[in-house]
């Protein structure tokens, strides 16, 4: 799963909540929004579920019962109109609604997700950054400055930030969260490899690239039937 669409799940968290859409259904919709917006991009107007269930390798009726939840109905035979059915799918993941964010260590992992051209394109702009080093306080990053950590509660109320990034350590990574919190943010993506202890009331999205990896060298290893160690090494 790509940054991009790990952004998108991050963003619809709260509009599935209060739909009532399962998690697998919504990490499904911005496949199927990268899927026709190539369609669109080739000149078919319209698609069916049986067609996006085989080229995705989905079943046609789990593909009808994801596209339901962004209110958009289907037409017997014909389908649906491409381009209604893109703008259905991103007016529920609320990218028709840029947030601006504020993001928490400006180290590489923080300076790339400052890059990041295409966030836009999925309603996130990344309007500062901060940070506690003082070599690192005072730069640019892609256009971005790096403002200090304590100035951050106080510019989120100011300009009513809503959403916070932590790309920190993870020993930092619970005072950030609380900073943010205080600053009046209601939704964190947590890059950092730590579960953090906040209000019942803030949305939570943690990134563990740790798992993921651990995952991906599991698989990697069954496939070429290596012996895996205790420890998660290889033999």
């Amino acid at each position: 799963m790509n940054i991009d669409t790990k952004l998108s799940i991050h963003a619809a968290l709260e509009a599935g909540s209060r739909a009532g859409i399962p998690q697998p259904s919504l990490n499904r919709l911005p496949q199927y929004h990268h899927y026709l917006a190539e369609l669109n991009s080739k000149g078919i107007s319209r698609v069916s579920c049986s067609l996006i269930g085989t080229d995705l390798n989905l079943v046609p009726v789990q593909v009808r019962k994801d596209l339901q939840y962004t209110g958009i109905v289907g037409k017997p035979k014909t389908g649906y109109s491409v381009p209604e059915l893109i703008q259905a799918i991103e007016s529920f993941l609320g990218w028709n609604n840029v947030n601006e964010a504020f993001l928490v260590g400006a180290g590489n992992l923080g300076t790339a997700l400052l890059g990041h051209e295409r966030f836009s394109n999925f309603g996130l702009s990344i309007v500062a950054a901060f940070d506690a080093d003082p070599e690192k306080i005072g730069q640019w990053i892609h256009g971005k400055a790096v403002l200090p950590l304590e100035k951050l509660a106080d510019l989120a109320q100011r300009m009513s930030i809503h959403l916070g990034i932590i790309t920190a350590p993870a020993e930092f990574a619970q005072a950030i969260a609380d900073e943010m919190v205080r600053g009046g943010i209601q939704a964190l993506w947590n890059f950092a490899p730590v579960r953090l202890k906040v209000p019942a009331h803030i949305i939570v999205h943690n990134e563990d690239l740790y798992s993921s990896l651990a995952s991906l060298s599991w698989k990697l290893a069954r496939r070429y039937r290596v012996p895996i160690q205790q420890d998660g090494g290889f033999h």
